[in-house]
């Protein structure tokens, strides 16, 4: 990916974000917890950078970004959301589409909920849960696995086991180096701050959401309940939900040739959804 990578100074430290600029809509990567960018190098191809404005940058505590300094502000949903509100400012992004995978889903979906801005979401390995502990055993498996990846410290063991899980054989050093510096208590906090019901119920914003959302999640993804993200499609609404049959929690990276076909597909409805605001924007313009 042909981008330029800069620093941007935020509250809650300094975020490292690569955009490949220029006049397309702008596409917002988000990670999920642990990784960093260049997870999404698999989807940076041509056809989808004559079309878009990839912007893709590491979170808080992930990747070249800054620790925090005031950890439970700066890690919980609200915090994350600020911080990204002020990259978004000064790249002097309004409307924009996300990508968003695992955590990074949940703050796509928070910032549906805050802003009219926001033009599309596709999701990978985030089912849309509901407020409380409830809410989100309605969403996920329990179990062991989904309990550590919410620890602040992990054995050797752990680590291994969490590659695994998220990445499946798709781990390349600069993924396992990322993790590996990742700041553990980012994972217990924004997990603390989901639980308690910080920010939008998630479930009824995805369902409420007047523009194209895309579930898309690996057939054998060890974290979501399918049958539960099965219940958000609705054709009509503009939300569709896809299975991606030999991939995992990371089916964007297990299977980059169909995910990106259903990525190339988000971004026809997202244009397509817009253009078709158009006309009635202008038609109330006249009107006034």
């Amino acid at each position: 990916m042909k981008a330029t990578d800069k620093k941007i100074d935020t509250r809650h430290g300094r975020i490292r974000v690569s955009d490949t600029e220029g006049a397309g809509l702008p596409l917002l990567f988000l990670h999920g917890a642990g990784t960093c960018r260049k997870v999404f190098e698999r989807q940076c191809r041509p056809h989808l950078l004559e079309r878009t404005r990839i912007i893709a940058l590491d979170l808080p505590g992930h990747g070249d970004s800054d620790d925090a300094e005031d950890p439970e502000i700066a890690y919980s949903l609200t915090g994350m959301i600020d911080t990204i509100d002020e990259v978004l400012v000064s790249l002097g992004v309004r409307q924009l589409a996300i990508f968003g995978w695992g955590l990074g889903g949940h703050l796509a979906i928070e910032m549906l909920g805050r802003s009219r801005l926001v033009e599309g979401l596709l999701l990978s390995g985030t089912p849309p849960v509901s407020r409380g502990l409830i809410g989100a055993l309605r969403g996920f498996h329990p179990s062991v696995d989904l309990l550590f990846a919410t620890k602040q410290h992990w054995s050797e063991r752990e680590f291994k086991r969490f590659e695994q899980l998220c990445l499946g054989h798709s781990a390349t050093p600069d993924i396992r180096n990322a993790i590996a510096r990742a700041d553990g208590q980012l994972r217990s906090i924004f997990s603390q701050s989901i639980i308690r019901g910080d920010g939008h119920d998630q479930r009824r914003t995805v369902l409420h959401a007047e523009v194209p959302v895309f579930l898309v999640n690996g057939a054998d993804d060890p974290f979501i309940r399918r049958g539960y993200v099965a219940g958000f499609e609705d054709h009509a609404r503009n939300r569709f939900v896809e299975l991606i049959e030999g991939a995992g929690h990371a089916a964007f990276r297990e299977k980059p040739e169909p995910f990106n076909g259903l990525l190339d597909r988000f971004i026809d409805k997202v244009l397509e959804n817009r253009s078709d605001k158009t006309p009635r924007v202008a038609a109330s313009r006249q009107a006034g």
